[in-house]
Formats: C-alpha cells, sequence, structure tokens
C-alpha cells in the first residue's frame, strides 16, 4: 500500500492547497456513502427518489465533516496537540499557514451553512430531521470543543457509528418519504461501522501523542494489538449484516459483498504495520473500503 503522504514543506503551499490539506478529503466519503444508502434504499422500498432532499443531505453531512475537521485542526493546535513532529498529515494550524481563528472562523461557515441547508430538509422532514441536524452540529462541535471533548474520551468511535451511520442513512431513508425499518438500522451500522474504523486507525497513529496529553482514547484504552482485532471487527462485521440484508430481500446489498477483498487487504496491512506513521495511508483506505 503506497503512501500517498508525503513529508511536508517548509514553504507555505498556495491558498488551495492549504484549504485541500485541512478539509482532509481522503475521508469526506464517510459522510457520503450513508446519504446514498439511505436514498437508495427507500428508492427500493418503493418510494420516489427525491433529488433535492438527497443532494440537500449530501451537502448538510459533507459540510458537518468538514466543519469539525477544521475545528479540530484550530483546538488541538491551540492545546498543544499538534507538533510539527506529528505522524499524521500536518495540520495548517500547527505549520503557521493560518491562525486558529480564521480556521475556526471557516469552521463556523461550515456549520452555519449547513444549519442553513438543514432548514429546507427539515420543512421536508419535520422534527426528526431537526434533531438528527441539530445532534449532529451539536456533535461536530462537541468532538474537540466544550468541557468534556469527546475526542479525549473512549466514545469516538460510538459517535461516528450514530452520526455517520444509523442516523445519516435514517434521516436519508426518512427524507425519501419512508418509515426507518429493521433494513434501515442494519444499513446504518454497515455504513458506521467502517467510518468508526477510520477514526480508529487515526487514533491508533496518534496513540503515543495522545497519552502524552492525557487522551484516552478507544485505541489508548485497547492497546496495541486488541485495536488491531478491533480494527478487523469494525471492517468485517458489516459483511455478515450485509447477508441478514440481503435476507430481508434487498440483492442488490450482494454486490457489496464484492468489496471484501478490499476490506481483508486493509486488516492485512494494519496487523502488519509496526510504524504508527505508516497507518497514513490506511485511513483513506477504509474510508474507501466504506464508500465500497
Amino acid at each position: 500500500m503506497s503512501s500517498l503522504y508525503l513529508t511536508p514543506a517548509i514553504s507555505q503551499p498556495s491558498s488551495w492547497q492549504v484549504a485541500w490539506l485541512a478539509i482532509r478529503p481522503h475521508t469526506l466519503t464517510i459522510s457520503v456513502a450513508p446519504v446514498l444508502v439511505g436514498s437508495s434504499l427507500a428508492w427500493a422500498n418503493g418510494s420516489g427518489l427525491l433529488l433535492l432532499p438527497l443532494l440537500a443531505a449530501l451537502c448538510c453531512a459533507v459540510l458537518i465533516q468538514i466543519g469539525t475537521n477544521l475545528h479540530n485542526d484550530a483546538v488541538d493546535c491551540e492545546k498543544g496537540n499538534d507538533q510539527m513532529d506529528r505522524l499524521g498529515p500536518l495540520r495548517v494550524t500547527a505549520a503557521g499557514w493560518v491562525s486558529p481563528n480564521t480556521v475556526r472562523l471557516y469552521a463556523l461557515v461550515c456549520f452555519v451553512a449547513a444549519f442553513v441547508l438543514g432548514i429546507y430538509l427539515a420543512k421536508q422532514g419535520g422534527w426528526p430531521i431537526v434533531a438528527i441536524g441539530l445532534g449532529s452540529l451539536l456533535s461536530g462541535w462537541a468532538y474537540s470543543g466544550g468541557p468534556y471533548p469527546i475526542s479525549y474520551s473512549p466514545l469516538g468511535e460510538v459517535f461516528v457509528l450514530l452520526f455517520f451511520g444509523i442516523f445519516a442513512v435514517g434521516g436519508s431513508f426518512w427524507l425519501q418519504g419512508q418509515t426507518p425499518q429493521l433494513d434501515c438500522l442494519l444499513a446504518g451500522i454497515i455504513c458506521g461501522l467502517p467510518a468508526a474504523a477510520v477514526l480508529l486507525v487515526n487514533n491508533t497513529r496518534d496513540l503515543d501523542a495522545d497519552l502524552r496529553v492525557g487522551r484516552r482514547t478507544l485505541a489508548a484504552v485497547l492497546g496495541r494489538e486488541k485495536v488491531a482485532h478491533f480494527y478487523a471487527t469494525l471492517m468485517l462485521l458489516p459483511y455478515l449484516l450485509l447477508i441478514v440484508l440481503v435476507t430481508q430481500g434487498h440483492l442488490g446489498g450482494t454486490f457489496a459483498l464484492l468489496s471484501i477483498f478490499s476490506a481483508v487487504t486493509n486488516i492485512r496491512y494494519f496487523y502488519a504495520t509496526k510504524d504508527p506513521a505508516a497507518l497514513n495511508p490506511l485511513l483513506g483506505a477504509s474510508a474507501r473500503s466504506g464508500l465500497l
């Protein structure tokens, strides 16, 4: 698995390059997949495909993830968590390319834009969409901010499973005029598990640095050996649930089983990798597996 992450240059990149690094594009598919799945599942269950709610939900999901990434970038820099010697891709505030206040402002712009789009979605879907939307925005801010940041606890993967899986699929399903049922819950978990695996990889790479600043992530609680087993579980369990989904009458889910080869490749890479910095390519690879 070749790395897409290069050692950052000392010189200031262009504004577009800085923006590209800040939004962390390699993992944005974890917000796209559940919206597509929820909408497709509603279509398969007999509803007409409402394109405007689908596009608005896609934009909202991506904006919230970008806003969360930007807010995390600024807050971690201010707390001294991100240093120039970090093992992951260089953060734009830690590199001194953009001030934390500016990055936080752009995070706010993303959250406000998602909120505005959410007003339209709330008119389409009512109070369930309001609850999911406000919960997603609050979680995006609380991931790094507030008195009890989620990123400092073992609960990060749980929140990812909920908001990038169950709630995102269920909300998209509801927007298409369908009431969530068992197949919707299964699809939400199927999407959320590999999304949680992305965060687990990130926290495994940063394990030593997180422990130095008092972060007790799930990776820190489990330890390096157990975290590899848990990663394998997060990547393989969706395929068992896919089989259940197929037995519910969704034969199209059979095609998703073909992506198991990608998941197994990622699991083998995780077990074989001893250098934490070498886990960087696995972030995007895990997100792509989830999208497949």
